[in-house]
């Protein structure tokens, strides 16, 4: 399962500070981190190999599992620059990572181009977005935990 960080772990565009967070800089920005992303992880770690898909790359490790509780994960190294406005930039390091097994990626910027590529996979593809102000929630690790059932 591909895990984006900004708008899934670290939580963004909310009023007043989330529950269960901890502000942690990441090269010198603050970052909210929603801590219980990291039990939600643990538990799809049971049905999923985890892999931060995320501009931060390899830099996830070095700040977040130490604060979610899990170990060090495998990144997708990115050629493209990050941009806003859509998660596209992405679509060809991930479908060199997932190859030709089934893939569940989790987001909070989708863009057409998204679902587009995941229904032209001929493996089974699941996009979850998420509110980068709620981040990962338990409605999400149902969802993605039911997926996994489904395809065994």
């Amino acid at each position: 399962m591909a895990v984006d960080i900004d708008g899934v772990i670290s939580l963004f565009g909310f009023e007043e500070r989330p529950e269960h967070t901890h502000f942690q800089l990441v090269d010198g920005v603050p970052h909210c981190i929603s801590l219980a992303a990291g039990s939600r992880l643990l538990r799809l770690s049971e049905q999923f190999e985890l892999v931060w898909a995320s501009g931060w790359e390899d830099k996830a490790n070095f700040y977040l599992p130490q604060l979610l509780g899990l170990p060090e994960l495998p990144h997708i190294g990115f050629d493209a620059v990050p941009r806003p406005g859509g998660a596209h930039w992405k679509l060809a390091a991930l479908e060199a990572h997932a190859a030709e097994r089934p893939m569940a990626w989790i987001d909070d910027n989708f863009d057409p181009s998204c679902y587009e590529w995941a229904e032209r996979r001929a493996a089974p593809t699941l996009l979850v977005p998420t509110e980068p102000h709620l981040g990962l929630e338990e409605v999400h690790v149902d969802a993605l935990s039911a997926w996994a059932t489904s395809l065994h």
